[in-house]
């Protein structure tokens, strides 16, 4: 194992009781998620006892240049499972340094609803089905995919099996397991109708933590992605034509 392997797998935890909290908010143009870290002094098991942060909203399309400072309120924690130990991922939503939601901070309306005393007497049950593709980095052409051309037509390819049916299986099933020591409510997987194209499934979770788990598992998969040097995309219609799309279906009980 290299010297880098050996430092990134350091246990903090045989050393010191600090930790890294990686604190996850949606960028400007709504799909985008952005993070950053920040040591904090030991172990933390609820959102109230973080500390709120901030970021220069200038450079991620949320705040003008001369007023750029956005205020980050945690609002769920889960484990890290890429520094695991007591370190966390923490999703956030964003508000102006007067406590006022930025226009692009759609959790807070979300989270009155949800809080809502008919709403939680109704204990609404979602499941969100998470269709995404894999993309080869360079070309944006999907994983599988002969350079410049295309695979056969689709119908192997929902649920198949095989190197020429299945591709980037290696990522899927980082991502599932990765979710499932995070603590995220992640009920299955499957490979979809196009080939390169994939669906995981959030759920059933309860009220408001629905969309906090989806987006952690959206952030958890451009993390792996990123490691396997492959593009990950929600795009409705990566390819144009007779070729499946894909959506993040929602189930509500």
């Amino acid at each position: 194992m290299s010297l880098l392997s050996d430092l990134i797998n350091l246990n903090l935890s045989d050393t010191t009781e600090k930790v890294i909290a990686e604190y996850i908010w949606i960028g400007g143009s709504g799909m985008d998620l952005r993070s950053k870290a920040r040591t904090l002094p030991g172990p933390v098991s609820d959102p109230s006892e973080l500390p709120k942060w901030n970021y220069d909203g200038s450079s991620t399309g949320q705040a003008p240049g001369e007023d750029s400072e956005v205020i980050l309120y945690p609002q769920a924690i889960f484990r890290d499972p890429f520094r695991r130990g007591n370190n966390i991922l923490v999703i956030c939503d964003a508000y102006t340094p007067a406590g006022e939601p930025i226009p692009t901070n759609k959790r807070h309306a979300a989270a009155k609803v949800f809080s809502h005393p008919d709403v939680v007497a109704e204990v609404p049950w979602y499941g969100i089905e998470q269709e995404y593709t894999l993309l080869q980095k360079d070309i944006q052409w999907p994983l599988g995919w002969p350079v410049g051309g295309f695979p056969g037509p689709q119908g192997p390819y929902y649920c198949g099996v095989g190197a020429d049916k299945a591709f980037g299986r290696d990522i899927v099933d980082a991502h599932y397991k990765a979710c499932i020591y995070a603590g995220i409510n992640i009920s299955g997987i499957n490979g979809e109708v196009m080939p390169g194209q994939w669906e995981f499934q959030v759920g059933p979770s309860v009220g408001i933590s629905a969309g906090d788990e989806i987006w952690a598992a959206r952030y958890i998969l451009e993390r792996i992605t990123e490691i396997a040097g492959v593009v990950v995309s929600f795009d409705p219609k990566p390819i144009k034509g007779d070729w499946n799309g894909a959506g993040a279906h929602t189930n509500y009980r």
